[in-house]
Order: C-alpha cells, then sequence, then structure tokens
C-alpha cells in the first residue's frame, strides 16, 4: 500500500502544467469492444433546458458540494424510460431571498427526444434536492417518486394521469435532514414496499462550519473535534480546512452526522419509522450516500448496505424477525483490504463473474481507489480492487455514480464511473486532478476491467462535473445507456451506438402479485438466463449508483447466442419459476399472477437512425 501511495505523490510532483489523467484523453484500449461507443446527445434530445444549481460556484460549504442524483423511469406505464433530473439551490432561496431552482421531469417522446411536463406533472421540489429512488408504495401498477432533500423529503404518489402528489407528510416519510441515498425494498416479506432513506451531515444553517478565507462567512464551534474537508486537515490556527495546503470546505469530518431512517410500509397508504427497533438508525452518526437493498447470501431476504463518506460502510443482515444484524466488519465490506475506511459515494451492484452471487463496487475520493469488493460465499467479501485492474487507475479521479452494465452485450458486466472534483481550485494548483473530469468505462476481459480509454467515445472522454448517474435503455434500442446530472451544469445523455449490434439482448420487466406477497413492481425478484452454456444474474432494485434510479428492467446481454436456454425467475418473497422466452433481440414481461411472457422484436428509430438489430 505504501508502494501505491508513494506511486500517486510522484505523479503528482511529476505533474507540470500537463493534461492530467482527470482530463486527458486516454488512447483507444485494443481490448475495448469494436464499434461501441457513447455520444452525449442531451441537447438534440431536449434535456439541455434543465440545468442543475449548487449554491456558489466557489463552493464555501459542503452543502454546495453534493450535487444531485436523476431517475430513469416510465412514469406513464408506456414502455418507455422518462428522465427525472434532481436539482439543487441556494442559500439565498433557502432563505426565502430567491426564486428556489426547479427539478424537471422529461417525457420520453419515443422518438429520441423528450419534452419537459415539470409543470404539469407537480414535480418540481423546490428544495434543496440530493437525490431520488422509484417505487411502486401503494401496488397500484404506477411507479411512484421519492426525493431527498436538504430539509423536508417529498413523496410523490403517481396520479395514473401524468400527475403526481406529493404524498410525503400524510404518508409520514416527509423526514426534516439531511438525507442522500435511498431505497424501497420489502425487507418483511409481506409484499409492499418498505423505504430506507441515509442521512449525511446535521448542517445549521445558524451555525455554519469554517469557510476558506478568501470568503466573508460566519463561523461557529462544532464542538471539540475540529472539521475537516474531504480528503482535507484542518489548520487550527487560521481555523479553515486545508487540501494539499489549499484553504477548501470542511466536512464531512469534525461535522455531526445526520441519523438513517427506515420506514416500513403501514399497506394503508402510511409508513411507520422503525430505524431503531430493525438496528438500523446510525446511532454513530456516519455519513451515507449509496444504498443497496441486496438479498447477499441468497436466503430470500434483502439485506442492506450503505456507503459511508469517510467513515466505515455499513451491511445490515436481514435476520427475517423486523430487525438486522451488523455484519459491516465481518463480511468485510466496512473497509479496504488494508483495514482503512474510504471515503464512500456511489454503489454499483452486479454478478460481474457470473457465479450467481452479487458483487460490489464502491466509488471513492481522489488520491484513493475505488473499490471492488468479490462477494466469496454470500457472507464474506474480498477486495479485489487491485486485482481486478480498476485500482492504480481510479486513484487521481473523484468517483460518484458507478453501475455494473453490459455495454457490448457480450454477456459479461463491465463497469461505469461518473467521476467529478468537489474542489473547484484543484484547477489553479498544478496537480494530476481537476474539478471536471472524464468518465471511466471499463470492459470485463475474462473477468478482470481493462479501461477503453478513447474506444469509449466522446461522451466518455469530455470532462464534467459529474454527481448522479443512471443506467437504462431509453431509446429502447438494446443497448444500455446512461444519464448523468452535472453539477451546475446541464445533464449529459450519453447514448450507447453499436452494442445492440455487438451482441444479441434481452430485456424483462416483472409484474409481480402482492396476493404472493410479491411487491407489484416486482422489487427483490432475481432474474436467472442461461445461454450458451453461460449463466446470468440481475436483480430488479431501487436506488443504488448515487442518490440514482436506474432502469427497473434487468437486461442481459448475450454475446453470439440466438435463443435463450433458460429464464428463471426467483420471485421477491416466493418460489423460483421458469420460464420460456419466444426469442432474443426484443423486451418481454412476465407477470407472475397470469404466468405468461409477453414480448416483440423492437427497434427504436430514434432521431432518424435505425440502430435495431433485424
Amino acid at each position: 500500500m505504501i508502494a501505491r501511495l508513494l506511486v500517486a505523490l510522484l505523479a503528482v510532483t511529476a505533474f507540470q502544467g500537463e493534461l492530467p489523467p482527470t482530463v486527458a484523453p486516454p488512447p483507444d484500449s485494443p481490448s475495448a469492444a469494436r464499434g461501441v461507443s457513447y455520444r452525449d446527445v442531451a441537447a438534440t434530445a431536449g434535456l439541455a433546458g434543465f440545468r442543475h444549481v449548487g449554491g456558489t460556484r466557489e463552493k464555501k460549504y459542503i452543502l454546495e458540494a453534493p450535487g444531485a442524483g436523476c431517475v430513469f423511469f416510465d412514469y406513464d406505464n408506456d414502455g418507455w424510460l422518462d428522465v427525472y433530473l434532481v436539482n439543487g439551490s441556494t442559500f439565498e432561496a433557502l432563505r426565502g431571498k430567491a426564486r428556489p431552482p426547479r427539478a424537471a421531469l422529461f417525457h420520453n417522446n419515443r422518438d429520441g427526444t423528450f419534452t419537459d411536463v415539470t409543470e404539469r406533472a407537480g414535480v418540481a421540489n423546490e428544495r434543496w434536492g440530493q437525490g431520488a429512488c422509484v417505487g411502486d408504495f401503494d401496488n397500484d401498477g404506477w411507479e411512484d417518486l421519492y426525493v431527498t432533500n436538504f430539509g423536508r423529503n417529498r413523496l410523490y404518489r403517481n396520479n395514473h394521469d401524468g400527475t403526481f402528489t406529493d404524498v410525503g407528510e400524510k404518508a409520514g416519510v416527509a423526514l426534516e435532514s439531511w438525507s442522500t441515498g435511498c431505497a424501497f425494498g420489502d425487507f418483511d416479506g409481506d409484499g409492499w414496499l418498505d423505504l430506507f432513506v441515509a442521512g449525511y451531515v446535521a448542517f445549521d444553517l445558524e451555525h455554519l462550519p469554517p469557510a476558506p478565507p478568501s470568503t466573508t462567512s460566519t463561523t461557529s464551534a462544532t464542538g471539540s473535534t475540529a472539521p475537516v474537508g474531504m480528503g482535507a486537515a484542518y489548520n487550527a490556527t487560521a481555523s479553515y480546512c486545508v487540501y494539499r495546503g489549499q484553504p477548501v470546505m470542511c466536512g464531512p469530518r469534525g461535522l455531526q452526522g445526520a441519523g438513517d431512517h427506515l420506514y416500513r410500509n403501514n399497506r394503508d397508504g402510511s409508513f411507520k419509522d422503525v430505524s431503531v427497533a430493525a438496528g438500523v438508525d446510525d446511532p454513530k452518526g456516519l455519513y451515507g450516500f449509496g444504498v443497496a437493498w441486496v438479498d447477499f447470501d441468497g436466503d430470500g431476504r434483502l439485506d442492506l448496505l450503505v456507503a459511508n463518506d469517510s467513515t466505515p460502510n455499513y451491511l445490515y443482515h436481514n435476520r427475517g424477525n423486523g430487525t438486522f444484524e451488523d455484519v459491516s466488519y465481518a463480511s468485510g465490506v466496512a473497509l479496504d483490504q488494508n483495514g482503512r475506511e474510504q471515503a464512500h459515494m456511489g454503489v454499483a451492484i452486479g454478478d460481474y463473474d457470473n457465479d450467481g452471487r452479487l458483487d460490489v463496487h464502491i466509488t471513492n475520493f481522489a488520491d484513493d481507489s475505488n473499490v471492488l469488493y468479490h462477494n466469496d460465499d454470500g457472507q464474506s467479501f474480498s477486495d479485489v480492487t487491485y486485482s481486478s485492474g480498476i485500482g492504480d487507475i481510479s486513484l487521481p479521479f473523484l468517483g460518484w455514480g458507478t453501475h455494473f452494465l453490459d455495454y457490448d452485450n457480450d454477456g459479461w458486466l463491465d463497469l461505469f464511473v461518473a467521476n467529478g472534483h468537489v474542489y473547484p481550485g484543484v484547477d489553479r494548483a498544478g496537480w494530476n486532478t481537476s474539478y471536471r473530469q472524464r468518465a471511466l468505462l471499463f470492459r470485463n476481459v475474462a473477468k478482470r476491467f481493462v479501461e477503453v480509454g478513447g474506444a469509449g467515445g466522446s461522451g466518455m472522454t469530455t470532462p464534467r462535473p459529474m454527481r448522479g448517474s443512471a443506467a437504462g435503455d431509453f431509446d429502447n434500442d438494446g443497448d444500455v445507456d446512461v444519464l448523468i446530472n452535472n453539477i451546475d451544469e446541464q445533464p449529459a445523455l450519453l447514448r450507447n451506438d453499436g452494442g445492440n449490434r455487438a451482441g444479441h439482448w434481452l430485456s424483462v420487466r416483472l409484474v409481480g402479485d402482492p396476493a404472493r406477497h410479491c411487491p407489484r413492481d416486482a422489487t427483490g425478484s432475481q432474474v436467472f438466463l442461461t445461454a450458451s452454456g453461460g449463466r446470468q444474474r440481475d436483480d430488479v432494485a431501487s436506488g443504488r449508483s448515487v442518490m440514482s434510479q436506474s432502469d427497473r428492467r434487468v437486461h442481459f446481454g448475450l454475446g453470439a447466442a440466438t435463443r435463450v436456454e433458460r429464464l428463471e425467475v426467483r420471485w421477491a418473497n416466493g418460489s423460483t419459476v421458469a420460464y420460456d422466452v419466444p426469442g432474443v433481440d426484443r423486451q418481454i414481461v412476465i407477470d407472475q399472477a397470469r404466468g405468461v411472457v409477453q414480448g416483440e422484436p423492437r427497434v427504436a428509430r430514434a432521431a432518424g437512425r435505425d440502430d435495431g438489430r433485424r
């Protein structure tokens, strides 16, 4: 580990005006999939009218740094992914002295473009937004939307007519805090979605932490522990925080953490806070970000993973009696392989080696690697960051959203990371990093990851101040696209060009049966696909990444396989059922109650192009 830190230090010292690796376009990797790349189509798709606002450009306080998440979801049940972009705010707006920025809902026009329907839908939020997650909490067949804020959270119930109603207070989930990641999941197995919300910092507008000396600010005591910046140290004499010798914002260390909350669904439109009774209330006050409900051990019950910034992660094992056991350290996911806590941000869950068990990727702060935990036996995890090939490359980057996705449809999950620094001053300091950073796309080659470099296309190599990201096939052409919410800028919509030609594919949407104790949207269900002798797994999930929501359909790349030999669904809280698949290169719907599979080949003709496989 010392050798790796020395390598990073030498890289910093050697950087003398050249483009840092977080900006410089890397060469094309010979291991990249041929003919597959990403292009930002946000402008032509109609999303460029949205602009995120995150306080001031100087980022004097930590509240201004995390940016916000984004959502791919089908709010109108037309089979096409719509887009929701969470927005931040300003201190002036919080104090009623300026109009607050607005979140935005964009309806998919099914031709590669979107229309802003925020006003009619009633989902502008107009609070300091952080993230969002999706789930059908009332089992009516329509996806509802939960939005986390600094301040009161919202639960937007889907009215089935293109509009939403905020029922957060009525439902008992309008938490007044600084909330970040969230996820719906049926932890008690009754067929109704419960809700977990991670808390970040107990940030007090009336008693702000120290700000960099170049700004005029009000400082206050924050207890006996001095606040420090993310990756920074506290200068007690000058009473501000420093990072590599530069004054920066303070936090989260030294600031009081905000607790986590678990809400059990009462099945009548309301929820009950059972955080303390369940043992997941975070009494240590750690700084929560990424959240994932996952059945890690295959016992049919959803366990809970919480990625904590600058502190150890939580992994809670579901005992099946309404309580959880903290197995964070015993499992190996609390710390890295050297026993160090890291500044954890986003969470990706996926079976990258196709052994039937779900693995974990977590993004981290700059000057530290992202971390990949291999699921060894459902109970213990091994840190395989460096042996997998993602360690050294990620050191200068500051990671946020992340996804396991099969970008080339070859049947093996690849890895995407959205990056962007939190200190604008890094561009002036002459280091080997930058404020705007390019994305990282790794191809899975024989269960190791190789960065594809410039072969990923301009969508991957263009530096941006990225934060939340969502993955999904927005144009229904059979390959996985990526949505990114950039702090203080317009979003990016990275369209996958060529993935559907590189390999065959299958997309599956599940409809659960609450009468069989499966949520209507099938959250927590597991899908296993066998083709050409290989077996893959994907789960229906809420939340994940960082404060974002991806496509809830499961997507399988099939490579050269032209038929699915076996498709099995382990329904949430139920049995495993095998289904016949009529063909490949199509989207199918499996209804648990009716036991039917529906679907036809679908090809999108978006913006005058036809990329679909015939």
